[in-house]
């Protein structure tokens, strides 16, 4: 099954060195499962030919916010509409998913209380999952396909599933711990609120599950495959 990875934007320039860009952190997160993968930087305005170019779409994070009035976000939100009308499987990690929440009738803003970042717990219907955080802006109102899998006291709208047709999660289950911590010393100092990041980088050791949230992913692009 080839798997399109639409990047929305880059890992930092320091960091890629060791850990990759942001698609190739999901190429190593899906490993092992019969992907193969080819990238569109939409973020460059770097698009596929429609919704046939891949069996399925996956839509990275990003530093920038959906609702930012940039050139790639218009013909991002049309490519989205013509992947979900095609019914060809879709996922979105982070501003992945807000831009297809967005594109699909939801509403995506800075939320009110702040930053999530770092370890964070999520409820995935009876399951404690945590993953690496890191977002100011929120999905604040889901598209009325969307159906709520996961959540937290932070975030309502932590997961969502869209039928058989896209599946959606606020964290980052790409992001290693290493990475996390290079990413808050490279982008976070000066951005979010010392307090916050200290306290997030104080949870560091506390273990991830990068990879129930892979299986996720992979067994919803095997059983949605067409």
């Amino acid at each position: 099954m080839k798997i399109g990875i639409l990047q929305t934007g880059h890992a930092p320039d320091a960091l890629r060195p060791d850990h990759g860009d942001y698609s190739d952190m999901f190429e190593v997160l899906l490993a092992g499962h019969g992907f193969t993968f080819r990238t569109w930087n939409v973020v460059d305005m770097e698009f596929p030919s429609g919704p046939q170019a891949a069996d399925g779409w996956l839509l990275t994070g990003s530093r920038h916010g959906a609702y930012e009035d940039l050139p790639f976000i218009a013909p991002l939100e049309d490519l989205i509409r013509r992947i979900y009308a095609a019914g060809v499987p879709m996922v979105g990690v982070c501003f992945g998913h807000q831009i297809i929440a967005q594109a699909l009738g939801g509403k995506v803003e800075k939320f009110s209380k702040g930053w999530s970042i770092g370890p964070t717990e999520y409820d995935f219907g009876g399951e404690t999952l945590a993953l690496n955080a890191w977002h100011q802006d929120q999905v604040t109102a889901i598209p009325a396909d969307a159906k709520v899998c996961a959540s937290s006291d932070f975030c309502e709208y932590a997961a969502l599933v869209y039928g058989d047709r896209a599946f959606t999660v606020q964290a980052h289950p790409e992001h290693s711990t290493e990475f996390f911590v290079d990413l808050a010393e490279a982008r976070g100092r000066g951005l979010v609120p010392d307090p916050v990041l200290d306290a997030a980088l104080a949870q560091r050791a506390k273990p991830i599950d990068n990879r129930k949230v892979a299986d996720q992913i992979a067994r919803f692009f095997n059983e949605r495959a067409i």
